[in-house]
């Protein structure tokens, strides 16, 4: 039990250290997580043999991941997707596997070790690029959008690449015994841990009326089952037991998908999109989610831990050479694909670079492999590898997709449009600020030229019949063209913080009479207009926030009057307090580093708590009169 105890503080220990840490520094919990895992096992020693056997029990939160993800899908929205599975993730499967098949062979492997690299680098890290893009906010654009179809497709191969594994047996890996069965050595190095099947034995068409069966059963269940259930725990009025529910129905489904030979992570899949439209779909969410977390962190500490540096070391450039080999056949593969289906710009480089590394469902194939005698051991244990450091890489290329985005990503796919038009008003920027902007503008007679550097926006705009340019609105050549010169206004409503300075600086400086209206993520992002020179500057959730806490104030017993003086009142003082704080703002130094900023913060605070004081005395002398 002492023993437990203390692996599991090192785990957890190592988690909360470097977790925080890689994400404070950009790199994303993932990388944090890995990092974590080589610090305990491979460089200091901290946990040994137990990290194989805990990475079993840790990829359970891969199949959370994939139920989670089947509650967030309509049916019929994967029915929607049968193209993007069928075409991008087909493509892609079979041509990554042809192509380090033939790469494999090339290393003098026969063709069957060969087509189960194939199959094994096929695959791509569902765990690790599905919570980047979460994290990163990723998953609602094109590019995530088929990456998550070719990772679903992925996810449902694995079954088909499971049955035909023993099939390429290597006959020199087999020997006969005593009373002639075939025996595999590779059988002696897992033990002779039996595993429970419904079937074993059966022929296959049996085999087929219980895969199918079950699956059927899952599908019945979710349908038929599910609100009697949870009607009968409802009773207890005990939180923890929908907890328990939920769990249950996870490892439940997944079990019964284990018997009949498939993945749990497709059954609980499977199980998540039966459940995506009832009413306990948000219970099941919140009651999994920490799991799913905790145990994903657990299982990428665990990669971490398990690399084999010293068999890296025996040999580092041909490790490190068939690591990159692997991801630069997948990124070619993949680009070429992409191009084909026409996913462009920053889309493009995001499924690109986030399906290059080799996978999670890599280590379970290689497992069965060497039980199965298709791959020896010492192959095994450098393809473990290669999968492990593809994956330890991986974070770092979701940031060379940011440093590519934010260097122009699609707008250098695409030509910019030739503005042949000019307004009074200039939008940069159409997304939901710039949108309600030009509506209003435009619905009280006046002329607007919108220009927005997301082609995607500019074509959605245009099937609504509202007028828009493709261009980055930050080049002087299209402002000049959109009447930069003329106009009377020009509303700066772009998402990127350095983009909007930069713009606001350039029309300033280049038509000074302009009236300039930007729009601020934060209070020092309003500094920042504030010293590029824009005139009126808006924060994006602040008038929102005030009408919110106008209606918390009217239904604790204010009237609408009272509510909505306290509310101007409360509006004018933020304003005054913004015009003198922007005095004492530093360029690139944090506010709370300010010694003079952060003292004028706190008067201005007093001052406007005395002044609410001031009206609530003066309103009950008003009352008692």
């Amino acid at each position: 039990m002492e023993s437990f105890l203390f692996q599991a503080t090192i785990y957890l220990g190592a988690a909360v250290i470097a977790v925080p840490l890689a994400a404070r520094l950009g790199f994303g919990s993932v990388l944090g997580y890995l990092l974590a895992g080589i610090v305990i096992g491979p460089l200091t020693g901290l946990v040994g043999s137990e990290t194989q056997d805990l990475q079993h029990f840790a990829e359970f939160g891969v199949v959370m991941m994939l139920f989670l993800i089947g509650l967030e899908l309509d049916p019929r929205a994967l029915w929607a997707m049968r193209q993007k599975l069928i075409g991008l993730g087909g493509l892609q499967i079979s041509l990554t596997m042809a192509a380090v098949m033939v790469g494999a062979m090339a290393l003098g492997y026969d063709w069957t070790t060969a087509l189960a690299i194939g199959m094994i680098f096929a695959l791509s890290s569902t765990a690790i690029v599905l919570q980047t893009l979460t994290e990163k906010g990723l998953m609602s654009t094109n590019g995530g959008r088929s990456t998550f179809s070719v990772l679903l497709t992925q996810d449902i191969a694995v079954i088909p690449m499971l049955a035909a594994l023993p099939l390429l047996a290597v006959p020199t890996m087999m020997t006969l015994t005593e009373n002639g069965s075939v025996h595999r050595a590779a059988d002696d190095h897992h033990g002779s841990h039996a595993t429970l099947s419904l079937v074993e034995g059966l022929p296959g068409w049996g085999v087929t009326l219980v895969t199918v069966g079950a699956v059927a059963l899952v599908i019945l269940a979710g349908i038929y089952l599910t609100r009697p259930v949870f009607r009968y725990i409802h009773h207890a009025r005990l939180r923890e037991m929908y907890t328990a529910l939920a769990l249950l129905m996870v490892v439940a489904t997944a079990v019964l998908m284990s018997l009949v030979g498939l993945s749990p992570a497709l059954g609980a899949f499977l199980a998540g999109v039966v459940l995506a439209n009832s009413e306990f779909r948000h219970e099941l969410e919140s009651d999994l989610a920490p799991f799913k977390g905790l145990l994903l962190g657990l299982f990428f500490i665990t990669v971490g831990a398990g690399i084999n540096f010293d068999l890296f070391f025996n040999d580092p450039v041909y490790i490190l050479g068939l690591t990159f080999a692997v991801m630069l056949i997948k990124w070619v593969i993949l680009f070429g694909i992409a191009n084909l289906f026409k996913i462009t710009g920053k889309d493009r480089w995001l499924f690109t670079l986030g399906l290059a590394q080799a996978g999670e469902f890599g280590f379970v194939l290689i497992a069965f492999s060497r039980q199965q005698g298709v791959l020896s051991g010492a192959l095994a244990g450098q393809l473990l590898l290669v999968i492990a450091l593809s994956m330890l890489i991986t974070p770092l290329l979701f940031i060379a997709y940011e440093w590519l985005s934010s260097r122009g990503g699609e707008a250098e796919d695409h030509e910019h449009d030739e503005v042949k038009e000019t307004g009074a008003v200039i939008i940069a920027g159409i997304g939901r600020f710039g949108q309600i902007v030009n509506r209003l503008v435009q619905s009280a007679g006046f002329k607007t030229v919108v220009v927005d550097s997301n082609l995607g926006t500019v074509q959605m705009m245009r099937k609504f019949g509202f007028r828009g340019y493709f261009g980055d609105p930050t080049r002087p050549d299209l402002l000049n063209a959109a009447g930069l010169q003329e106009a009377a206004v020009l509303v700066v409503a772009i998402d990127d913080k350095a983009s909007a300075n930069k713009l606001v600086a350039y029309a300033r400086k280049a038509q000074p009479d302009l009236h300039i209206i930007a729009r601020a993520r934060d209070r020092v992002h309003v500094y920042e207009l504030y010293d590029a020179g824009a005139n009126d500057i808006v924060r994006e959730m602040f008038d929102s926030s005030l009408r919110a806490g106008r209606y918390a104030l009217e239904n604790l017993g204010l009237s609408e009057f009272e509510a909505s003086e306290i509310e101007q009142a409360f509006y004018q003082h933020d304003r005054y307090a913004l015009r003198e704080l922007a005095q004492l703002w530093q360029p690139g130094v944090p506010v709370s580093d300010i010694p003079e900023y952060v003292k004028r913060a706190n008067e201005l605070n007093n001052d406007l708590e005395t002044e609410f004081a001031t009206r609530q005395q003066a309103a009950e002398r008003k009352d008692i009169a």
